[in-house]
């Protein structure tokens, strides 16, 4: 799948190159989190994992939650299309032509796959697990809420905003182009299997956030974000609908925190029920039409070209 700014290189082979940037961003990044640590605290680098639990430490935490999207996943992903591709920003889907209808449907969408992956979540919560992975999950969760605690903040109207954009769209942005633009995208040109693709991308996607109690929850997102990408070819939809569901976590924790009580309790709450997945009818018709629009769409600017 060529086009006549591809510069020869398999999307195999760009695939495997993307893979190896992220492992470079990652490393990169973790080394240069220690001069950043110590110069804005002035605490030896053997302190910074548990600091960063510590609300007190919420703009280090905020700092370094940012420099990891960007140098990890948004820069190694436009770097490796850029060395498949001359157009490096088309290849990865951010082109024109959005549809007000496309993102009105988006966010239908997301609003009745939320309910799904809610249900999801509770039978996540249930299946049962041998006692030695039961605590290794739940350590691994317990610390990955105390550091989403640590850097929401939420304790004024500059903080909300300040998470929207650090808990919201920069993730959106930085793993959409990682996961639908690079990852799904290449490996779809290449095998020409999209299911395939989105599948093993949404397993991907699921497994790195390191949360066993929201692997199918994130799993299904990750599926239906992988079929928004492949039906529309437009990134920007993708992180419109990613920035949704952020948005709505971070907008219910401030809520929930302006009533005086703990984030922490919310985001340790897993409550919830098998009602969910009665919206899994409504995520497949929305899906569909989306799927008919965007094909519409895609017919007309050919036919008008």
């Amino acid at each position: 799948m060529f086009d006549n700014d591809s510069k020869g290189i398999s999307y195999t082979a760009g695939f495997f190159i993307l893979i190896a940037f992220v492992i470079a961003g990652i490393v990169f990044t973790s080394l240069l989190t220690i001069p950043i640590w110590t110069g804005m605290t002035g605490r030896p680098i053997k302190e910074m994992e548990k600091a960063l639990t510590d609300p007190a430490y919420g703009n280090v935490s905020r700092v370094l939650q940012s420099i990891t999207a960007i140098l990890a996943f948004f820069i190694p992903t436009v770097f490796a299309a850029w060395v498949l591709n001359r157009r490096p920003m088309k290849l990865l889907g951010f082109v024109n032509g959005i549809q007000p209808v496309q993102v009105g449907l988006v966010i239908l969408l997301m609003f009745a796959a939320l309910a799904v992956s809610s249900s999801l979540s509770y039978i996540n919560e249930i299946i049962p697990l041998p006692e030695n992975l039961k605590t290794l999950f739940t350590s691994w969760e317990n610390t990955y809420n105390e550091q989403v605690t640590a850097i929401v903040g939420l304790n004024s109207t500059a903080e909300y905003i300040l998470a929207l954009i650090i808990m919201g769209f920069l993730p959106a942005l930085c793993e959409e182009t990682l996961f639908r633009g690079g990852l799904q995208n290449f490996m779809t040109r290449a095998t020409r299997m999209p299911l395939l693709s989105i599948v093993f991308v949404s397993i991907i996607f699921s497994v790195v956030h390191l949360s066993w109690y929201g692997f199918l929850s994130r799993f299904f997102l990750g599926f239906i974000l992988g079929f928004i990408y492949h039906y529309s070819g437009r990134i920007w939809l993708n992180i419109i609908a990613h920035f949704l569901n952020n948005a709505i976590a971070v907008t219910a924790l401030y809520v929930y925190h302006l009533r005086g009580k703990p984030i922490k309790d919310l985001i340790t709450d897993h409550g919830g029920s098998y009602w969910g997945l009665v919206a899994l009818p409504v995520v497949v018709s929305l899906l569909l039409v989306f799927k008919r629009v965007s094909n519409y769409r895609t017919l007309t600017n050919q036919r008008t070209a």
